[in-house]
Protein backbone atom coordinates (compact mmCIF):
# COMPACT_ATOMS: atom_id res chain seq x y z
CA UNK A 1 0.00 0.00 0.00
CA UNK A 2 0.92 3.68 -0.73
CA UNK A 3 1.37 6.48 1.58
CA UNK A 4 -2.45 8.21 0.45
CA UNK A 5 -3.54 4.52 1.09
CA UNK A 6 -2.75 4.71 4.88
CA UNK A 7 -3.63 8.00 5.20
CA UNK A 8 -7.17 7.53 3.91
CA UNK A 9 -7.42 4.20 6.39
CA UNK A 10 -5.95 6.08 9.07
CA UNK A 11 -8.85 8.98 8.77
CA UNK A 12 -11.75 6.57 7.99
CA UNK A 13 -10.12 4.72 11.41
CA UNK A 14 -10.34 8.08 13.68
CA UNK A 15 -13.72 8.85 12.15
CA UNK A 16 -15.23 5.41 13.38
CA UNK A 17 -13.57 5.55 16.94
CA UNK A 18 -14.85 9.48 17.01
CA UNK A 19 -18.40 8.20 16.01
CA UNK A 20 -18.33 5.35 18.24
CA UNK A 21 -17.05 7.45 21.18
CA UNK A 22 -19.65 10.07 20.58
CA UNK A 23 -22.69 7.13 19.67
CA UNK A 24 -21.76 5.26 23.06
CA UNK A 25 -22.19 8.57 25.12
CA UNK A 26 -25.25 9.29 23.57
CA UNK A 27 -26.96 5.71 24.22
CA UNK A 28 -25.77 5.77 27.70
CA UNK A 29 -27.65 9.16 28.40
CA UNK A 30 -30.71 8.09 26.85
CA UNK A 31 -30.55 4.44 27.71
CA UNK A 32 -32.71 5.12 31.18
CA UNK A 33 -36.48 4.20 31.41
CA UNK A 34 -38.81 5.93 29.94
CA UNK A 35 -41.86 7.12 31.96
CA UNK A 36 -44.13 4.72 30.43
CA UNK A 37 -42.12 2.21 31.68
CA UNK A 38 -41.83 3.39 35.23
CA UNK A 39 -45.62 3.72 35.44
CA UNK A 40 -45.88 0.04 34.11
CA UNK A 41 -43.51 -1.16 36.71
CA UNK A 42 -45.44 0.68 39.30
CA UNK A 43 -48.70 -0.88 37.83
CA UNK A 44 -47.40 -4.66 37.77
CA UNK A 45 -49.19 -6.88 40.32
CA UNK A 46 -46.12 -7.87 42.47
CA UNK A 47 -46.38 -10.71 45.05
CA UNK A 48 -43.74 -11.99 47.63
CA UNK A 49 -42.42 -15.07 47.51
CA UNK A 50 -44.85 -16.98 49.83
CA UNK A 51 -47.84 -15.60 47.27
CA UNK A 52 -48.95 -12.42 48.72
CA UNK A 53 -50.11 -9.31 47.40
CA UNK A 54 -47.35 -6.72 47.58
CA UNK A 55 -48.76 -3.10 47.11
CA UNK A 56 -46.11 -0.89 44.79
CA UNK A 57 -48.16 1.84 45.54
CA UNK A 58 -46.68 1.98 48.92
CA UNK A 59 -43.18 2.27 47.31
CA UNK A 60 -44.06 5.65 45.49
CA UNK A 61 -42.83 9.13 46.67
CA UNK A 62 -39.41 7.25 47.76
CA UNK A 63 -36.14 7.03 46.25
CA UNK A 64 -36.38 3.04 45.08
CA UNK A 65 -33.40 1.32 44.02
CA UNK A 66 -34.86 -1.85 42.02
CA UNK A 67 -32.58 -4.49 41.61
CA UNK A 68 -33.29 -7.47 39.73
CA UNK A 69 -31.72 -10.35 40.28
CA UNK A 70 -31.22 -14.25 40.50
CA UNK A 71 -30.12 -16.96 42.67
CA UNK A 72 -28.74 -19.02 40.05
CA UNK A 73 -26.81 -15.55 39.05
CA UNK A 74 -23.25 -15.33 40.90
CA UNK A 75 -22.84 -11.81 40.48
CA UNK A 76 -26.68 -11.00 42.11
CA UNK A 77 -25.83 -12.86 44.94
CA UNK A 78 -22.73 -11.52 45.65
CA UNK A 79 -24.07 -8.00 45.59
CA UNK A 80 -26.73 -8.65 47.79
CA UNK A 81 -24.53 -7.77 51.17
CA UNK A 82 -23.70 -4.69 49.69
CA UNK A 83 -27.51 -3.58 48.92
CA UNK A 84 -28.68 -5.02 52.61
CA UNK A 85 -26.46 -2.26 54.29
CA UNK A 86 -26.86 0.36 51.46
CA UNK A 87 -30.54 -0.34 52.80
CA UNK A 88 -30.38 0.21 56.27
CA UNK A 89 -27.89 3.03 55.95
CA UNK A 90 -30.20 4.59 53.88
CA UNK A 91 -33.77 4.00 55.46
CA UNK A 92 -33.80 7.10 57.39
CA UNK A 93 -33.81 9.20 53.68
CA UNK A 94 -37.02 7.79 52.46
CA UNK A 95 -34.70 5.21 50.33
CA UNK A 96 -35.94 1.85 49.32
CA UNK A 97 -34.69 -1.16 47.67
CA UNK A 98 -36.61 -3.84 46.02
CA UNK A 99 -35.28 -7.15 44.96
CA UNK A 100 -36.74 -8.78 41.85
CA UNK A 101 -36.47 -12.19 41.49
CA UNK A 102 -36.35 -13.48 37.99
CA UNK A 103 -36.86 -17.15 39.48
CA UNK A 104 -39.04 -19.12 40.33
CA UNK A 105 -40.79 -18.59 43.95
CA UNK A 106 -39.42 -21.65 45.53
CA UNK A 107 -35.86 -20.63 44.62
CA UNK A 108 -36.31 -17.63 46.00
CA UNK A 109 -37.64 -18.53 49.55
CA UNK A 110 -35.24 -21.09 49.26
CA UNK A 111 -32.35 -18.30 48.50
CA UNK A 112 -34.10 -16.38 51.41
CA UNK A 113 -33.37 -18.43 54.01
CA UNK A 114 -29.65 -18.82 53.89
CA UNK A 115 -29.39 -15.08 52.54
CA UNK A 116 -32.39 -12.89 54.03
CA UNK A 117 -32.43 -9.25 53.72
CA UNK A 118 -34.71 -6.44 55.04
CA UNK A 119 -35.55 -4.77 51.69
CA UNK A 120 -38.81 -6.28 49.74
CA UNK A 121 -38.12 -9.03 47.54
CA UNK A 122 -40.92 -10.08 44.74
CA UNK A 123 -41.38 -12.58 42.36
CA UNK A 124 -40.38 -11.17 38.50
CA UNK A 125 -40.81 -14.20 36.73
CA UNK A 126 -40.94 -13.61 32.89
CA UNK A 127 -42.81 -10.60 33.06
CA UNK A 128 -40.06 -9.10 35.90
CA UNK A 129 -37.44 -10.18 32.98
CA UNK A 130 -39.29 -8.49 30.02
CA UNK A 131 -40.20 -5.40 32.83
CA UNK A 132 -36.59 -5.09 32.97
CA UNK A 133 -35.87 -4.35 29.64
CA UNK A 134 -38.53 -1.83 29.38
CA UNK A 135 -36.67 -0.39 32.04
CA UNK A 136 -33.59 -0.27 30.02
CA UNK A 137 -31.99 -3.47 30.27
CA UNK A 138 -31.75 -4.03 26.63
CA UNK A 139 -29.33 -7.11 27.01
CA UNK A 140 -31.78 -8.70 29.51
CA UNK A 141 -28.73 -10.04 31.68
CA UNK A 142 -28.43 -9.47 35.36
CA UNK A 143 -28.02 -8.18 37.65
CA UNK A 144 -29.80 -4.85 36.79
CA UNK A 145 -29.88 -2.05 38.86
CA UNK A 146 -32.17 0.99 38.37
CA UNK A 147 -33.24 3.87 40.65
CA UNK A 148 -36.27 5.83 40.32
CA UNK A 149 -36.63 9.10 42.25
CA UNK A 150 -39.46 10.27 44.24
CA UNK A 151 -41.12 11.85 41.14
CA UNK A 152 -40.98 8.40 39.49
CA UNK A 153 -38.36 9.26 36.76
CA UNK A 154 -35.68 6.62 36.65
CA UNK A 155 -32.39 8.78 37.34
CA UNK A 156 -29.41 6.04 37.11
CA UNK A 157 -28.92 2.53 35.56
CA UNK A 158 -26.20 0.04 35.77
CA UNK A 159 -26.21 -3.77 34.17
CA UNK A 160 -23.76 -5.90 36.21
CA UNK A 161 -22.82 -6.13 39.45
CA UNK A 162 -22.85 -2.64 40.62
CA UNK A 163 -19.81 -1.66 43.61
CA UNK A 164 -20.67 0.20 47.15
CA UNK A 165 -19.38 3.41 46.22
CA UNK A 166 -21.11 3.65 42.72
CA UNK A 167 -24.26 2.92 43.83
CA UNK A 168 -24.00 5.05 47.33
CA UNK A 169 -23.20 7.98 45.10
CA UNK A 170 -26.21 7.50 42.35
CA UNK A 171 -28.60 7.34 45.62
CA UNK A 172 -27.09 10.49 46.59
CA UNK A 173 -27.24 12.08 43.65
CA UNK A 174 -31.03 10.64 43.52
CA UNK A 175 -32.26 12.64 46.89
Amino acid sequence: MNRRQWMIISLISLLALLAGVFSSQWISKTGLASEPAVKAFFANSWQSPDGKAVNSADWQGKVLVVNFWASWCPPCVEEMPTLELLQKDFLQQNVLFVGIGIDSPSNIREFLKSTPVSYPIVIGGIEGSNLSKQLGNTQGALPYTIIINSKGKAVFSKLGKISEDDLRKAIKSAL
